[in-house]
């Protein structure tokens, strides 16, 4: 990347530059600063812009009365202005301190100087403040560690983890997303401090966590700090340095794993899938003359992804997705219509699609010489699925000819009875053993379900 100069233009939306001015106008400092000056450096959108300010809360009141405000973040200095329903964030300089016995409990003391409120954030690429009168304001070297791509933490990096052990993750997500390097102090103190993230709410973990995994270095950063994923899944601990001893790999399973992640698109819910895909691998390795086999990793390796995706508080949504995706990681899928009408009727076709891209990423990580088959087969796949979906052929219930309205006025007996009929013409249209056609597949139903009924 080119050299930013410390003069930098920054381009600050119009609600920002009028926030900073009225703090102006009315006699208080007001830079933006933090991350969307970071991110603005490195013309990256910021998705928020955040406003530090030497005036006081009641202070910022009085700048903005008559003003759309909420007031909710006030015991700790913050208020947000409401400008066409958007929040933004007007903050008191302040740094923070440990309240009683508890180190990660810290209360906000209200100051008046911008270089002391900066020096208690986490890195120097997030200790930066701006506006257009002054420029940018970097007392910790952020720029020079923009331009050099590094992770630094402000100050001593020992107590910036010990403030708040997310900070941990943080800077492997932002070395990950970023594609950055984590200095050396800061990287040996993530490592002294790695134990600390058992102390941290999962909440926050897995916020980090899906940001890390979608991130371009994302492979780097997890081949060179596995102890410090692993205090937040300890599982991991035994796929590290475990040796597959199959003809299909040439790597070891956290080797594949990272490869794989890498090799997948940059999707939270494919890269978790992807992570977790072959977790069960050294508790299923049986080795017969030499060569390891994993009968069953897949159901197991699903298990144990949903406990783990469960204790870190994931929704429903993406546990379904991924613990599916696992367990049929590993099934067969034929280059043939029927088949692949039958996988769209079981999984529909968004999963499909993403099994799909599982397996690519799978193979990429696998022995060079299978790689090219098992592709072509996948390219296939997705040829032939592309023509189903474009020519509309029918592989789900709510595409059948018939429904259930249609079942019952021809004598169908409502309730469990339609279901089981609707699903076993669904299983003949996909196996195309019948048309989709509604007067043919009431002619089946008067055949093998009313007619034996008159005849008994």
């Amino acid at each position: 990347m080119n050299n930013i100069n410390i003069k930098k233009v920054i381009q600050i939306p119009d609600e920002v530059l009028f926030i900073i001015a009225t703090l102006e106008e009315n006699g208080h400092e007001a830079y933006a600063v933090g991350g969307c000056v970071r991110d603005a450096i490195l013309d990256i959108e910021p998705k928020d812009w955040d406003i530090c300010t030497s005036a006081l809360p009641e202070q910022m009141i009085e700048c903005f009365e008559g003003q759309r405000l909420i007031e909710t973040g006030l015991q700790h200095g913050t208020i947000a202005l409401l400008i066409d329903d958007k929040p933004f964030e007007i903050t008191t300089y302040r740094i923070d301190e440990i309240s009683g016995n508890n180190k990660y409990l810290r209360e906000s003391e209200l100051i008046n100087s911008l270089k002391e409120d900066l020096s208690r954030r986490d890195f120097t690429i997030n200790a930066m403040a701006y506006n257009h009168k002054v420029g940018i304001v970097d007392f910790f070297g952020g720029v020079s560690d923009i331009n050099d791509q590094i992770i630094r933490c402000v100050g001593n990096p020992d107590e910036r983890f010990q403030e708040d052990p997310l900070r941990i993750l943080r800077a492997l997500r932002f070395a990950s997303t970023l594609n950055f390097n984590i200095e050396a102090k800061t990287s040996s103190a993530i490592y002294r401090n790695k134990e600390l993230l058992q102390n941290i709410a999962v909440e926050r973990i897995s916020v980090e966590l899906n940001k890390l995994l979608v991130g371009p270095k994302v492979g780097n950063i997890l081949l060179h700090f596995p102890s410090v994923i692993s205090e937040i899944i300890s599982e991991i601990t035994e796929l590290i340095g475990f040796e597959q001893k199959n003809p299909y790999h040439y790597l070891n399973v956290w080797q594949h794993t990272i490869m794989s992640i890498t090799k997948a698109p940059a999707d939270v819910v494919l890269r978790l899938t992807m992570l977790f895909h072959d977790i069960a691998k050294p508790r299923c390795y049986v080795e017969i003359d030499g060569i390891g086999h994993f009968y069953g990793h897949s159901k197991m390796s699903m298990d144990m992804a949903k406990e783990i995706l469960l204790r870190l508080k994931y929704d429903n949504d993406t546990i379904e997705a991924v613990t599916q995706l696992i367990l049929y990681h590993d099934a067969d899928i034929h280059p043939c219509r029927k088949n692949i009408k039958g996988w769209l009727n079981r999984i529909g076709e968004e999963r499909l699609r993403q099994l799909v891209e599982v397996k690519k990423a799978d193979t990429m990580a696998q022995s060079k010489r299978y790689r090219l088959g098992k592709l072509t087969l996948l390219d296939n796949i997705l040829s032939i699925m592309d023509e189903i979906i474009e020519q509309q052929q029918c592989f789900s219930l709510k595409d059948l000819a018939v429904n259930g309205r249609d079942l019952i006025a021809i004598g169908i007996l409502e309730g469990a009875e339609v279901g089981k009929v609707l699903n076993h013409l669904m299983d003949m249209v996909v196996d195309e053993s019948v048309e989709n056609d509604k007067v043919k597949l009431l002619q089946i139903v008067h055949k093998e379900y009313l007619m034996p009924l008159i005849i008994n």
